[in-house]
Protein backbone atom coordinates (compact mmCIF):
# COMPACT_ATOMS: atom_id res chain seq x y z
CA UNK A 1 0.00 0.00 0.00
CA UNK A 2 1.02 3.31 -1.10
CA UNK A 3 1.01 6.32 1.52
CA UNK A 4 3.35 8.63 0.68
CA UNK A 5 5.87 10.05 -1.31
CA UNK A 6 8.47 13.28 -1.22
CA UNK A 7 11.40 14.78 -3.36
CA UNK A 8 14.18 15.73 -0.92
CA UNK A 9 17.27 17.58 -1.61
CA UNK A 10 20.08 16.07 -0.21
CA UNK A 11 23.11 18.61 0.48
CA UNK A 12 25.33 17.80 3.37
CA UNK A 13 25.50 21.46 4.12
CA UNK A 14 21.64 21.20 5.21
CA UNK A 15 22.92 19.17 8.29
CA UNK A 16 23.78 21.68 11.26
CA UNK A 17 26.81 19.65 12.04
CA UNK A 18 28.21 19.69 8.87
CA UNK A 19 27.08 23.24 7.44
CA UNK A 20 26.91 25.32 10.48
CA UNK A 21 26.04 28.73 10.59
CA UNK A 22 25.76 28.18 6.50
CA UNK A 23 22.42 26.43 7.23
CA UNK A 24 20.71 29.92 7.77
CA UNK A 25 21.20 30.29 3.70
CA UNK A 26 18.72 26.84 3.80
CA UNK A 27 15.76 27.90 5.83
CA UNK A 28 13.24 27.51 3.86
CA UNK A 29 14.50 23.81 3.21
CA UNK A 30 15.27 23.10 6.09
CA UNK A 31 11.68 23.71 7.34
CA UNK A 32 10.10 21.92 4.38
CA UNK A 33 11.75 19.03 5.32
CA UNK A 34 10.66 18.99 9.21
CA UNK A 35 7.13 20.14 7.16
CA UNK A 36 7.78 16.77 5.33
CA UNK A 37 8.77 14.40 7.71
CA UNK A 38 6.00 15.54 10.13
CA UNK A 39 3.53 14.29 7.14
CA UNK A 40 5.47 11.13 6.84
CA UNK A 41 5.16 10.35 10.40
CA UNK A 42 2.08 10.79 9.95
CA UNK A 43 1.42 8.15 7.18
CA UNK A 44 3.31 5.68 9.61
CA UNK A 45 5.04 3.79 6.99
CA UNK A 46 6.01 0.24 7.61
CA UNK A 47 8.63 0.35 5.00
CA UNK A 48 11.03 3.52 3.26
CA UNK A 49 12.21 3.11 -0.11
CA UNK A 50 14.54 5.35 -1.31
CA UNK A 51 15.68 6.21 -4.09
CA UNK A 52 19.18 8.27 -5.23
CA UNK A 53 21.63 8.91 -7.73
CA UNK A 54 24.68 8.58 -5.14
CA UNK A 55 25.30 6.17 -2.44
CA UNK A 56 26.09 7.96 0.46
CA UNK A 57 25.26 11.65 1.26
CA UNK A 58 21.85 10.66 -1.43
CA UNK A 59 20.38 8.74 1.88
CA UNK A 60 21.94 10.23 5.01
CA UNK A 61 21.09 13.72 4.42
CA UNK A 62 17.04 13.01 3.38
CA UNK A 63 16.77 10.39 6.17
CA UNK A 64 18.50 12.71 8.90
CA UNK A 65 15.39 15.60 8.36
CA UNK A 66 12.82 12.78 7.12
CA UNK A 67 13.21 9.34 9.44
CA UNK A 68 13.57 11.19 12.40
CA UNK A 69 10.32 10.25 13.82
CA UNK A 70 9.51 7.23 12.60
CA UNK A 71 9.18 3.97 14.30
CA UNK A 72 13.03 2.44 14.86
CA UNK A 73 11.40 -0.94 13.44
CA UNK A 74 10.47 0.99 9.81
CA UNK A 75 12.30 -0.96 7.09
CA UNK A 76 14.86 0.59 4.33
CA UNK A 77 15.34 -0.40 0.79
CA UNK A 78 17.66 1.44 -1.07
CA UNK A 79 17.80 1.98 -4.96
CA UNK A 80 20.86 3.30 -6.31
CA UNK A 81 20.60 4.91 -9.85
CA UNK A 82 22.66 3.39 -12.13
CA UNK A 83 21.44 3.54 -15.83
CA UNK A 84 21.48 7.23 -18.08
CA UNK A 85 17.69 6.58 -19.19
CA UNK A 86 15.78 8.91 -17.85
CA UNK A 87 12.60 6.67 -18.98
CA UNK A 88 13.90 3.44 -17.95
CA UNK A 89 13.24 4.71 -13.92
CA UNK A 90 10.04 5.95 -14.94
CA UNK A 91 9.36 2.40 -16.33
CA UNK A 92 10.75 1.20 -13.44
CA UNK A 93 8.90 3.23 -10.50
CA UNK A 94 5.71 1.76 -12.58
CA UNK A 95 6.28 -1.79 -11.56
CA UNK A 96 7.54 -0.56 -8.55
CA UNK A 97 3.89 0.98 -7.84
CA UNK A 98 1.95 -2.72 -9.02
CA UNK A 99 4.24 -4.10 -6.51
CA UNK A 100 3.53 -1.97 -3.35
CA UNK A 101 -0.23 -1.84 -4.13
CA UNK A 102 -0.63 -5.36 -4.27
CA UNK A 103 1.56 -5.35 -0.85
CA UNK A 104 -0.18 -5.04 2.58
CA UNK A 105 3.04 -3.23 3.83
CA UNK A 106 2.67 0.36 4.02
CA UNK A 107 4.80 2.15 2.25
CA UNK A 108 6.32 5.25 1.40
CA UNK A 109 9.13 6.78 -1.43
CA UNK A 110 12.22 8.95 -0.74
CA UNK A 111 13.05 10.85 -4.19
CA UNK A 112 16.57 11.60 -3.57
CA UNK A 113 17.83 14.68 -5.85
CA UNK A 114 19.07 17.95 -6.15
CA UNK A 115 18.21 19.80 -9.42
CA UNK A 116 20.42 21.88 -11.50
CA UNK A 117 23.89 22.76 -10.58
CA UNK A 118 24.50 25.58 -12.56
CA UNK A 119 22.34 28.55 -11.09
CA UNK A 120 25.08 30.91 -9.98
CA UNK A 121 28.42 32.24 -11.05
CA UNK A 122 29.89 32.06 -7.52
CA UNK A 123 28.34 28.59 -7.09
CA UNK A 124 30.44 25.31 -7.65
CA UNK A 125 29.78 24.84 -11.18
CA UNK A 126 29.35 28.34 -12.29
CA UNK A 127 26.10 29.62 -14.15
CA UNK A 128 24.11 28.48 -17.09
CA UNK A 129 20.98 30.16 -18.01
CA UNK A 130 19.82 26.28 -18.98
CA UNK A 131 20.02 25.40 -15.03
CA UNK A 132 17.24 28.35 -13.72
CA UNK A 133 15.29 27.24 -16.92
CA UNK A 134 15.64 23.21 -16.24
CA UNK A 135 14.39 23.95 -12.44
CA UNK A 136 11.26 26.33 -13.70
CA UNK A 137 10.50 22.98 -15.93
CA UNK A 138 10.83 20.56 -13.02
CA UNK A 139 9.27 21.93 -10.10
CA UNK A 140 5.78 23.20 -12.52
CA UNK A 141 6.08 19.87 -13.33
CA UNK A 142 5.94 18.53 -10.00
CA UNK A 143 2.95 21.21 -8.95
CA UNK A 144 1.26 20.33 -12.48
CA UNK A 145 1.22 16.29 -11.61
CA UNK A 146 2.72 16.38 -15.55
CA UNK A 147 5.28 13.69 -15.71
CA UNK A 148 5.12 14.11 -19.61
CA UNK A 149 6.71 17.17 -19.69
CA UNK A 150 10.03 15.81 -17.57
CA UNK A 151 9.73 12.76 -20.39
CA UNK A 152 10.65 15.60 -23.24
CA UNK A 153 12.72 17.79 -22.07
CA UNK A 154 14.89 20.07 -24.45
CA UNK A 155 18.00 18.21 -24.85
CA UNK A 156 20.23 21.07 -24.86
CA UNK A 157 18.26 22.36 -21.23
CA UNK A 158 19.13 18.59 -19.63
CA UNK A 159 22.35 18.49 -20.71
CA UNK A 160 23.39 22.35 -19.71
CA UNK A 161 20.92 22.12 -16.53
CA UNK A 162 23.74 19.65 -14.95
CA UNK A 163 21.00 17.79 -12.78
CA UNK A 164 21.46 14.84 -10.43
CA UNK A 165 17.67 14.25 -9.34
CA UNK A 166 15.33 14.04 -11.95
CA UNK A 167 15.86 10.37 -12.87
CA UNK A 168 14.65 9.87 -8.53
CA UNK A 169 11.65 11.86 -9.42
CA UNK A 170 10.25 10.42 -12.41
CA UNK A 171 10.79 6.78 -10.42
CA UNK A 172 8.41 8.52 -7.89
CA UNK A 173 6.16 9.75 -10.79
CA UNK A 174 6.21 6.25 -11.82
CA UNK A 175 5.33 4.59 -8.78
CA UNK A 176 2.35 6.89 -8.46
CA UNK A 177 1.60 6.31 -12.35
CA UNK A 178 -2.27 5.71 -12.73
CA UNK A 179 -3.37 6.65 -8.86
CA UNK A 180 -5.19 9.45 -7.68
CA UNK A 181 -2.97 11.55 -5.92
CA UNK A 182 -1.96 15.21 -4.96
CA UNK A 183 1.51 17.13 -4.63
CA UNK A 184 2.69 20.05 -2.87
CA UNK A 185 5.71 21.86 -3.51
CA UNK A 186 7.04 22.71 -0.28
CA UNK A 187 10.18 24.77 -1.00
CA UNK A 188 12.23 25.31 -3.67
CA UNK A 189 15.36 27.48 -3.73
CA UNK A 190 19.55 27.56 -4.75
CA UNK A 191 21.31 30.01 -2.68
CA UNK A 192 24.68 28.00 -3.65
CA UNK A 193 24.14 28.04 -7.02
CA UNK A 194 22.61 24.04 -7.07
CA UNK A 195 18.81 24.03 -6.98
CA UNK A 196 16.83 22.37 -4.16
CA UNK A 197 12.99 21.36 -3.84
CA UNK A 198 11.50 19.64 -1.50
CA UNK A 199 7.49 17.97 -2.39
CA UNK A 200 5.22 16.05 -1.25
CA UNK A 201 2.59 13.26 -3.30
CA UNK A 202 0.02 12.62 -0.94
CA UNK A 203 -2.50 9.68 -2.29
CA UNK A 204 -6.26 10.44 -2.47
Amino acid sequence: MLVFGVISPHPPIIIPEIGGSETEKVKKTISALEAAADKLAAAKPDKLLVISPHSEHGYTVPLYYLAKDLASETELEKILVTHSSYTYYYELGKQYGEKIAASSKRIAIIASGDLSHVLRTDGPYGYDPAGPQLDGIIVKAIRNQDVDSLLHIDDEILRNGAECGLRSILFLFGVFAGKSYTTDVLSYEGPFGVGYTVAVFLPQ
